[in-house]
């Protein structure tokens, strides 16, 4: 690697919150030869305080050995250590000898204080462990877990030989639930077969004695091969494991844990509850043999005995939700993407009293698994991601693109990877860049090729791209994009790979469709928000990464801004849309200026209320969750303030005269102020009493009643007149004129 001290010193001397201390001096063999000057920063660190940054990560093992046998050297728990990749990220590169901006932009953002701790979720695991499936299969397994678990079988397709001995538990019948996770899991099966393999001892006496052969070493009756005889009940007295008169069984257990052999899951959701393991009929040989799937699965398994902890990953704040009220549902996104099923409608809220009518979302955090997606797709900010939040992955962010800057770099394409398969790719690509050729022709030589393959020797990621790793890809959403190009980013990138649900892609892309409307239409040339997926792609997914990665930059502010992530997700989306704004290099700011945006996924928005139709009741008013439509105490209006709507569609589902239709779009009219006051959708005059001149209702309410009322036996002939009147003067009227009181009326 080229290594340039001075200038990293210089760059990290100008981003805050970064040290210089250890930049003296290059290493060319730390872990070996020049291992005494790693002891050496162990033990100054230890007494000045202050952490220590290697930057290696092959081999933090022995960097940690290292630390533990150096006298005076505090422990990890006394003073952490940190590792980070400016290797294959950056160094390993066609580029390298321009890769200082960015090995500066790595060494910066691996010195920023970790992020807070969140809550977790706890399980207790007993070992009590199902296996499902078809009787050779599931007694093969068992056998693998049986002296770690304690293991009960549900044999789901008889036909096979049931193990002689009467080893496990072992029950027959079709699995009809399975719900919960680990240390969770609720189990229903019911079982039609007269034989009960729990009581049956596999004595083979039913087997001997059936004369049509109708049972066999899997000891369950062929009931379509069965005359009648029942000699097997005879000969099965004393163990009493056959009647035929029994209803079907339907029995419930409750397990820790669950193997499925069967060809269809029990789950359907893309990432299965934490605990269940599903292996497919095909990945199973028909032999005594043991597939690398099952092995897996087994392996995992038998270590999953004990207490286990996850971050809790998500903030929820139910008073910002946009999900439903009145029992009228509006946004559903967390839930329609959530692959873990994590996320239900709060039905518990609905119909229990006034107190009760704005209803939300569940999260159950045992089922979620961090994907974030939820937290992307949420246009109120209801739903957050907390690992890290968006303050800490924003400052992560900000600090790159600093540091980056001071060191010179330009047109800075931010890579948002996942910690998993993507930080696996891009050390792939960088290792390649630098042993590519070699590597190339031994692969074309062993496929009998007179010559490298294709595609060429690996580049390496460009100089220009900063890989940010995320704990999943689809925890970072259009609020830090739009404030990492405002910050000074010339694209932001997401990396996807197999690990991805399908749904995550769409959203994303969504999402990704939105901000850049919103950047085209500000007039910033380019593409600036792009999803790389290699999922599907083989052994072509690095030579297409590589070229995928050398895409043109696309057009940056001029300014960068200076503004932090909020916690708040339309906090931060407000000073980044201020900033572009303020540096848009073409948008026209006169009344009325708005940037059309995509439906789908759309955060902003206005609404088109149809006066013909509106009479001003004001139910949508009382549904809005963000405050964007509110009344006029002085006069019949209905107001609007654009910057709080979030399209949830609530009001529109509400309005009993299906006068109300969403529009998305950005309105930045009058500098983007325009969007923060209130103005009026649909007024009227008011109707006044025909007896006080009080007002009371509006003249389409009213005559809407009179249409619909004109036919009612109260409120004929004269008694007519008391719609006309407000609720004081209806009142006098009925006991002014009593000879035209009727039943009705009272």
């Amino acid at each position: 690697m080229a290594l340039d001290a001075p200038a990293l010193r210089q760059a990290l001397a100008k981003t805050p919150g970064s040290h210089t201390d250890g930049l003296d001096t290059v290493h060319t063999l730390l872990c070996r030869r020049e291992a005494p000057a790693f002891q050496r920063a162990a033990t100054a660190t230890s007494n000045s305080g202050d952490e220590l940054l290697v930057a290696c990560t092959q081999e933090s093992r022995l960097f940690l050995e290292l630390n533990e046998q150096t006298a005076g050297a505090a422990s990890i728990a006394e003073r952490p250590i940190r590792f980070v990749n400016i290797r294959e990220s950056a160094g390993w590169s066609r580029d390298k000898d321009s890769a200082t901006p960015k090995m500066a932009a790595l060494l910066a953002m691996a010195q920023l204080p970790p992020p807070d701790p969140v809550p977790t979720a706890s399980y207790r695991s007993a070992g009590r462990c199902l296996v499902v499936g078809p009787a050779d299969a599931a007694e093969r397994a068992a056998a693998l877990l049986q002296d770690r678990l304690d293991v009960s079988v549900l044999v789901t397709a008889p036909g096979s030989a049931m193990a002689q001995v009467h080893a496990r538990a072992t029950h027959t019948g079709e699995l009809t639930s399975l719900v919960g996770w680990l240390g969770q899991f609720k189990a229903e099966w019911s079982n039609r077969n007269p034989i009960d393999l729990d009581l049956c001892t596999r004595c083979n006496a039913c087997v001997d004695a059936c004369p049509e052969g109708a049972i066999g070493l899997d000891y369950q009756i062929n009931l379509d091969a069965c005359r009648n005889h029942r000699d097997c009940v005879r000969v099965c007295d004393a163990a009493g494991a056959i009647d035929f008169q029994r209803e079907p069984l339907v029995q419930q257990d409750s397990f820790d844990l669950v193997l499925d052999l069967r060809a269809a899951p029990a789950f359907g959701q893309h990432q299965p509850p934490q605990g269940y393991f599903h292996v497919p009929p095909e990945s199973l040989p028909p032999n005594q043999a043991v597939s690398s799937a099952l092995m897996d699965a087994v392996l995992q398994l038998r270590e999953l005995v004990g207490e286990f902890e996850k971050p809790r990953f998500f903030r929820y704040q139910h008073s910002l939700c946009a999900h439903s009220r009145n029992e009228l549902q509006g946004c559903t996104a967390c839930i329609d993407v959530c692959s873990t099923s994590a996320i239900r409608s709060d039905a518990s809220r609905k119909g229990k009293g006034k107190t009760e009518l704005f209803g939300g979302v569940i999260v159950e955090p045992h089922l979620c698994v961090g994907c974030g997606a939820c937290a992307t797709v949420c246009p109120s900010g209801a739903m957050g991601y907390a690992y890290p939040g968006t303050v800490d992955q924003g400052k992560r962010m900000r600090t790159m693109l600093t540091a980056y800057a001071h060191a010179g770099g330009r047109d800075a394409a931010l890579l948002i990877h996942s910690e998993g398969a993507g930080r696996a790719l891009i050390e792939a690509l960088g290792r390649g860049a630098r042993v590519a050729h070699g590597v190339q022709a031994k692969q074309a030589k062993q496929a009998g090729q007179s010559s490298p393959a294709r595609h060429g020797p690996l580049l390496g990621l460009p100089q220009r791209v900063l890989p940010v790793a995320a704990w999943h890809t689809a925890s970072v959403g259009i609020d830090l994009w739009l404030a990492a190009i405002a910050q000074g980013a010339s694209q932001v990138w997401v990396l996807l790979t197999d690990e991805e649900a399908p749904q995550y892609r769409q959203v994303l892309q969504e999402q990704m469709a939105v901000a850049q409307a919103i950047l085209s239409g500000l007039g910033f040339a380019g593409t600036h928000l792009r999803l790389i997926d290699v999922d599907g792609r083989g052994t072509d997914a690095l030579p297409w990464l590589d070229g995928a990665l050398r895409a043109a930059a696309a057009q940056t502010v001029v300014r960068p801004a200076a503004f932090a992530a909020q916690a708040d997700k339309r906090a931060t989306l407000d000073l980044a849309l201020d900033h572009l704004l303020a540096q848009a290099p073409a948008f026209d700011d006169a009344a009325g200026a708005a940037i059309s945006l995509p439906a789908a996924g759309a955060p902003y928005g206005t609404l088109l209320v149809d006066t013909s139709k509106c009479t001003l009741c004001l139910s949508c008013v009382s549904a809005c969750p963000e405050a964007a439509l509110a009344d006029n105490p002085d006069k019949p209006q209905l107001r609007f303030i654009e910057k709080n709507c979030v399209q949830c569609g609530l009001c529109a589902t509400t309005c009993p005269e299906d006068a109300i239709t969403l529009q998305p779009r950005l309105w930045l009219a009058d500098g983007g102020k325009a969007r923060r006051n209130a103005r009026v959708l649909a007024e009227m005059e008011p109707y006044r009493c025909i007896k006080c001149a009080k007002p009371f209702g509006t003249l389409l309410a009213i005559e809407k009643m009179l249409s619909k009322l004109s036919g009612h036996a109260a409120f004929q002939g004269a008694a007519a007149a008391r719609l006309k009147m407000c609720g004081d003067c209806r009142v006098v009227d009925l006991y002014s004129n009593p000879a035209e009181v009727r039943i009705q009326d009272l």
